[in-house]
């Protein structure tokens, strides 16, 4: 995803924050409207729910902490939604996606939804309420283009909707002095800041045995884990099969060690020096790459 500056706009309708939101991004022919299930069956009639376009639909997964989604298209919405408002229990709250000028059709959708599935699943932040994996429909080149940039906007409103399902880590280079490493009880662990968490990368180790005073957040977070192919169990540690982002690197220091951790004194670097010093360092204006 290109970065590149923008504004978002989101306009409450009810006056709630919580409620309907409807979302419009600069330079966008796209809008977004979030909704929680409970006004469904008030706001259906609205005139967004009649075009065509692409949904995720969000909830919690039993007893755990990824969230559970489900991804679809409709040709329109509204009837889709409505099968899953009468059928589908897990959901808690939506999100649409619509061109303000009319410009996509079935196929369109259909190719947005297929890649998002992708997306989704390369991710491994989400369970799954989808059985089958949709198929790309037949675009030609531009059809392609155009609709890839559409879905490009789309994976930026996602994390300002506190929906993190579809952010996977983009391998970047990172500089020796970056790195930021534990080694404890025969593990070793690779890490990183970046903008979105904590990145863990491919190949670090964690500890199998968890202390019992574990947070059940902490130990929950590391079964989920295992269940989607992030971790693999090798024997007598697990091992990350792909990079990983955490949302702090107090829960990667947690996942990898086995029991609760405070990240900015676990994580270090090469001569030793906490996260928590590197940080200090870098507010006092220290150059930390000499």
């Amino acid at each position: 995803m290109s970065e590149r500056p923008f504004s978002i706009k989101i306009f409450l309708p009810h006056g709630q924050p919580d409620g309907l939101r409807i979302v419009d991004k600069s330079n966008w022919t796209g809008r977004g409207i979030v909704f929680p299930r409970s006004l469904f069956p008030d706001i259906k009639k609205r005139e967004e729910f009649q075009e065509t376009g692409v949904y995720v639909l969000v909830g919690p997964s039993e007893e755990g902490e990824l969230p559970k989604i489900y991804i679809g298209e409709g040709d329109p919405v509204k009837d889709r939604l409505e099968q899953h408002f009468s059928k589908k229990d897990f959901w808690t709250w939506g999100v649409f996606f619509v061109s303000k000028d009319r410009s996509l059709n079935k196929a369109h959708v259909q190719h947005i939804e297929s890649q998002l599935v992708k997306i989704a699943k390369e991710a491994k932040r989400s369970f799954f309420d989808n059985l089958n994996e949709p198929q790309k429909p037949s675009l030609s080149e531009a059809e392609v283009a155009d609709v890839e940039s559409f879905l490009e906007d789309i994976l930026s409103i996602f994390p300002l909707l506190g929906l993190s399902a579809f952010q996977k880590v983009v391998s970047v280079k990172v500089k020796r002095q970056q790195l930021l490493s534990i080694e404890s009880k025969g593990i070793k662990v690779t890490g990183y800041e970046s903008p979105e968490g904590f990145i863990v990368k491919e190949g670090s180790q964690a500890v199998k045995a968890e202390v019992p005073s574990i947070h059940h957040y902490m130990s929950i977070l590391r079964r989920e884990l295992l269940e989607t192919g992030v971790l693999i169990d090798t024997g007598n540690m697990f091992v990350f099969a792909q990079d990983y982002f955490f949302n702090s690197p107090s829960t990667a220091a947690g996942v990898v060690l086995g029991r609760t951790a405070n990240g900015r004194i676990e994580w270090k670097n090469s001569k030793a020096e906490t996260l928590k010093q590197l940080q200090e360092q870098a507010d006092q204006g220290i150059n930390l790459n000499v």
